[in-house]
């Protein structure tokens, strides 16, 4: 019995692609009141990096807090809408997620550095997280296999440590996240 559409020889249905405009999801971040697109999707080793992340925040502090990942606006006012790769946001901090995003400072935040974000990670969205009060803010390097730990004291972050896979992180604004760091970053030949 036919339904009068085309079939293949062998029986199976024919897919054909249509030209045309897609709504296509843009993703970028306003810092300072400058619009940064991100240009290209992130590649296995960052988001293996955030897995591994986001595990073992989760697997320490599920009962805490609350622990989220990029795509996520964080709004700190108009001017300054970023996307952090982790975001940490403490119980009695919860608050600050409404109406579907977060408006206010997250307890902790974690960047992973890549090629086309690296350099606005260590400038611009430091001083942006450091000005609107992140307690802590980790800057995690595959290409190094470091963890730079910066923690705001006196109203500016300063560097506690450089962390490699031979050592275990701990927060000093969050007491249950502490973790190995022993395979945490992916193997070198994925890069």
């Amino acid at each position: 019995m036919s339904d009068g559409k085309p079939k293949q020889p062998d029986g199976k249905w024919k897919i054909k692609e249509q030209p045309g405009y897609y709504e296509a999801e843009e993703r970028f971040e306003i810092i300072g009141g400058v619009r940064y697109d991100f240009l290209a999707s992130p590649m296995y080793v960052h988001q293996k990096l955030l897995t591994n992340l986001y595990l073992a925040f989760h697997h320490a502090c599920c009962a805490d807090g609350e622990t989220l990942l990029a795509p996520l606006d964080v709004h700190f006012d108009a001017d300054n809408i970023l996307q952090p790769d982790v975001i940490y946001i403490a119980r009695e901090n919860l608050g600050i997620i409404r109406d579907g995003y977060i408006y206010g400072a997250p307890d902790l935040v974690v960047e992973i550095l890549s090629a086309s974000t690296g350099s606005r990670d260590k400038t611009i969205k430091k001083d942006c997280y450091e000005k609107f009060g992140v307690r802590e803010y980790w800057l995690a390097d595959p290409v190094y296999r470091t963890i730079d730990q910066f923690v705001l004291e006196n109203d500016r972050y300063m560097l506690v440590a450089t962390l490699t896979e031979r050592n275990s992180i701990a927060a000093h604004s969050i007491p249950c996240l502490s973790f190995a760091l022993e395979g945490m970053f992916p193997d070198a030949d994925k890069m």
